[in-house]
């Protein structure tokens, strides 16, 4: 009769032990370890024995033969600081601003802005303006019209001068912007969407 060594699970199936298996466990011993082809438990190797992660804080991924490796910036995921190409369509919310007199945008919400004019106001200089930040504004007015809106000094449109505003009832007008500066913004407007 054969010696009998245990059990393993090895996929679907139940396999019996034999001598000479490796097999790979736990001791009291904090290292890992694995059978040592007759009775006892030898320290198992790290890339042999198991999969061990590279060393340094990184982010994984499985490699072609399942094995771990570093992630590559830009290739296996977004990093702020890495140029990327990107295989499907990025988009941002549109973030709804708070009319009131004055209308003042946090530039760190997001790119893409709205506002339903109540009255006459004036878009104030953004906070958290960092440059080459771009995106739109959608100037709509409410259901009575004839608002109009001012700008502040951070707003750069073409000639100099600030648009006029479509000021039919839920008119609807767009503001395109780069930030170029933290002092400058250019804008450019199209007026009266349908």
């Amino acid at each position: 009769m054969a010696t009998r060594y245990g059990l393993v699970l090895n996929g679907t199936t139940i396999q019996e032990l034999q001598s000479g298996d490796t097999i790979i466990g736990l001791t009291s011993s904090t290292a890992l370890q694995k059978g040592d082809g007759s009775t006892g438990l030898t320290a198992a190797t790290a890339g042999t024995d198991y999969l061990a992660p590279p060393s340094g804080t990184a982010i994984l991924k499985a490699n072609s033969g399942g094995a771990l490796a570093n992630a590559s910036a830009g290739t296996d995921y977004a990093k702020p600081d890495t140029a990327s190409s990107w295989t499907a369509a990025q988009r941002g919310s549109i973030s709804t601003l708070t009319d009131g007199a004055t209308i003042t945008p946090d530039f760190a919400l997001a790119n893409n802005y709205t506002v339903t004019l109540g009255g006459n106001r004036t878009l104030a200089n953004p906070t958290n303006l960092t440059a080459g930040q771009s995106g739109s504004i959608f100037v709509v007015q409410d259901g009575t019209g004839s608002r109009t809106l001012a700008f502040g000094s951070y707003w750069d449109f073409i000639g100099g001068t600030a648009p006029t505003l479509t000021t039919t009832a839920n008119a609807v007008d767009r503001i395109d912007y780069v930030v170029r500066t933290t002092g400058s913004i250019h804008a450019v407007f199209t007026a009266n969407y349908s």
